[in-house]
């Protein structure tokens, strides 16, 4: 596109204003086009549908700005909460009305400037200000874990308190969770069922990454009646990458950090009828003693199978009670055969170098078993062994974009955070 016009009217410009010996006021002050003039106060021109004085704006009802008389117009509106987050609108053609299009935030604080021109085209200005109720019924999000340092497995939960059960209002809720990694990875979230929700990316994270969390939903409209309550931000880190590769068949783990081998380890597993599951899990946690008793998992102190034992240097790994763990009263079975309960035993001083070497959110896999498969979600965090297509399915707005669908309600907020 050729900018010769605009050149040619900077020279005339400067050419005036060389020749005259006067100011710009020939080319660009107020005198020469009223758009460049200080905007008059239009609040003769300007009325809405807002609260008066110390009443605060019902949310669930939209805000309204019209044009006042014959001689002004409308020709632009901003309404903008106190979080930066502007509410969409609509401006007629003939710009005597504007109307929101999205629900306001409840118990937030609105500026809106409303821009007008009178008949000799010259600009007016308004600005408003008004308060929304708070909301009545608020739906409350809290994140886990708890903050700090954990292995690259660790998923990010969800937890609201109460269930969100409608396609729509599940994809407010999940457009407003935010998780953010630094070096940055692909995720999605994952609804495990109508208040849980399941954060990974597509890989393990990054090796010593911070993960920060927060939530924009507060005072956001998910349903009827229904807004988005305070969450507390989370932020966590991650550590190197530690693996433990479990052979049920060939009863060794092999132990990996940043995917060198650091160990070897002769392991035993379950027995039949008591197979270790197959899969990724991630360590939930980690005890120096445990009591362990057979009844505990459904067995008869009565059985042939019943125990009940001291264990020290405890690996969780699900909450049905799967350890790894000393086990010296299995030290012969250890490298051939399997023996225990479900939980992986190895020696002592094994079990005491696992234990100092692993923690939390770190990655525990088992191979070659003749159990069943790690569940995804009822047992632990199960997370990684669900695909990452399968995993997208279980995000609204991950599936809607690979539908190829629009996003549910995209203009209804756009979060200035």
């Amino acid at each position: 596109m050729s900018h010769a016009p605009r050149i040619r009217t900077v020279v005339s410009c400067t050419l005036l204003v060389l020749s005259l010996g006067v100011g710009v006021t020939g080319c660009g002050g107020s005198d020469g086009n009223p758009l460049s003039a200080k905007p008059y106060d239009a609040a003769g021109q300007v009325a809405y549908n807002g609260p008066a004085g110390s009443q605060k704006a019902d949310p669930d009802k939209p805000l309204e700005i019209t044009a006042k008389g014959k001689d002004g117009r409308l020709t632009d509106v901003t309404a903008v909460d106190g979080n930066g987050r502007y509410l969409a609108g609509e401006l007629a053609a003939d710009g005597t009305r504007w109307h929101s299009t999205a629900p306001l935030v409840a118990g937030a604080h609105y500026t809106v400037k409303v821009s007008t021109e009178n008949e000799d085209g010259s600009p007016g200005l308004r600005t408003l200000t008004f308060d929304t109720e708070a909301a009545k019924d608020a739906l409350e999000v809290e994140f886990g874990p708890d903050a700090g340092k954990y292995g690259v497995g660790q998923p990010i939960t969800a937890q609201l308190s109460r269930p969100v059960k409608d396609k729509a209002a599940r994809a407010v809720v999940e457009r407003a969770l935010k998780v953010e990694s630094t070096p940055s990875v692909e995720g999605a979230w994952y609804w495990v069922d109508d208040k849980v929700l399941h954060y990974r990316p597509k890989e393990y994270w990054p090796t010593h990454a911070t993960i920060n969390v927060h939530s924009n939903l507060q005072g956001v409209k998910i349903a009827d009646k229904l807004y988005g309550g305070a969450a507390k931000p989370l932020k966590i880190t991650t550590g190197d990458k530690i693996e433990a590769i479990t052979d049920a068949a060939g009863h060794y783990m092999t132990v990996k950090r940043n995917g060198e081998v650091i160990n070897t380890i002769p392991v035993t597993t379950g027995k039949p009828g008591f197979s270790t599951r197959n899969g990724v899990k991630v360590v939930l946690g980690k005890q120096y003693f445990v009591r362990m008793r057979g009844e505990t998992v459904g067995i008869s102190s009565s059985s042939a199978d019943a125990y009940d034992l001291p264990v020290y240097y405890a690996t969780r790994v699900t909450w049905s009670g799967e350890y790894v763990h000393a086990a010296p009263w299995s030290v012969g079975s250890q490298g051939s055969a399997n023996v225990s309960h479900g939980c992986t035993g190895m020696s002592t001083g094994n079990a005491a170098w696992f234990f100092e070497t692993i923690n939390e959110g770190d990655i525990v896999k088992v191979v070659n078993s003749i159990g069943d498969d790690m569940t995804p979600f009822d047992n632990g965090f199960g997370d990684w062994n669900v695909s990452w297509d399968k995993w997208r399915t279980g995000s609204v707005l991950a599936a809607d974009a690979k539908a190829g669908q629009s996003r549910v309600n995209s203009a209804r907020l756009r979060p200035g955070v």
